[in-house]
């Protein structure tokens, strides 16, 4: 076991304990508390992913709708680092533009997997004005239990609609992780987990069927649950987007999809604080 499996746990349960919580909530929170990995500049590690610049494309792909964000080594994450059921090696391309008011939801091109062997070049993308994003290699990995937010967590566990004492009972859940060193590393790309999120969160509306327009395409949930969905990356834009006040992209995806290899059925969306 690994400190991120038992001790923080544990810790938590102590913690919780102290603070009268109930038992079968605490339990609960981490039950649904997913492994993440959390990337960041600097570090003399193995590049991990790169960030910005022209992506490396096959020669029959078309241009990707949206400007290159990162590119990820699917080979560089440690072995069950999360629970995603992700190629062990290749490459995995994320597209995103930085426009709230834009195309949030279904983008068939906003995720791409290069297989490892793939023939690629570097191609320059044109989208606008805008210019690619500022090249950054990331190599400083950290892999931990990702909790959900304390207000996806009162939905999920109370229903749709929580009252004030429940949503504050998912605040102090939250404020005794924190209090055990369940704080997010600093990040710039974080792979799999819950996310984090200044507004809304975004597998919360990828449930929504009205907000689901790959049904038609055999993606309805067909009887699995709604937690088939999940949270595949987000992007920390920072300086790269300065139109975004705290700007986030995140992917989210249904995971037999991603077990499938269909990142042409994932969502997408883009948020500021």
């Amino acid at each position: 076991m690994t400190d991120e499996t038992l001790d923080r746990p544990n810790r938590f349960r102590a913690e919780a304990a102290s603070r009268d919580l109930p038992s079968e909530e605490v339990e609960e929170w981490i039950r649904v508390a997913l492994p993440a990995v959390y990337m960041a500049e600097d570090g003399d590690g193995p590049l991990a992913a790169r960030v910005g610049g022209d992506p490396m494309l096959p020669h029959d792909v078309p241009d990707p709708s949206d400007p290159f964000v990162a590119a990820v080594d699917l080979a560089a994450l440690p072995p069950g680092a999360t629970n995603l059921p992700l190629p062990a090696d290749g490459h995995l391309l994320f597209f995103a533009a930085p426009d709230v008011g834009g195309v949030q939801g279904h983008v068939p091109d906003a995720v791409m997997y290069i297989p490892v062997g793939t023939p690629t070049t570097r191609r320059p993308l044109e989208h606008g004005w805008r210019k690619p994003y500022q090249v950054r290699e990331l190599r400083t990995l950290w892999h931990q239990l990702s909790p959900q937010m304390p207000e996806s967590f009162a939905l999920d566990t109370w229903g749709d609609f929580p009252d004030d004492e429940q949503f504050e009972r998912a605040e102090e859940l939250a404020d005794a992780w924190s209090q055990v060193g369940g704080h997010r590393p600093p990040w710039t790309l974080q792979i799999g987990g819950h996310p984090v999120s200044p507004q809304n969160d975004p597998v919360h509306y990828a449930r929504d069927p009205d907000q689901d327009d790959t049904a038609e395409q055999g993606g309805t949930d067909g009887g699995v649950g709604t937690d088939d969905w999940t949270l595949l990356a987000t992007w920390r834009c920072g300086d790269d987007v300065t139109e975004l006040d705290s700007g986030v992209a995140h992917w989210v995806i249904r995971r037999r999809d991603l077990a499938a290899l269909r990142f042409d059925r994932a969502h997408r969306y883009v948020e500021m604080a």
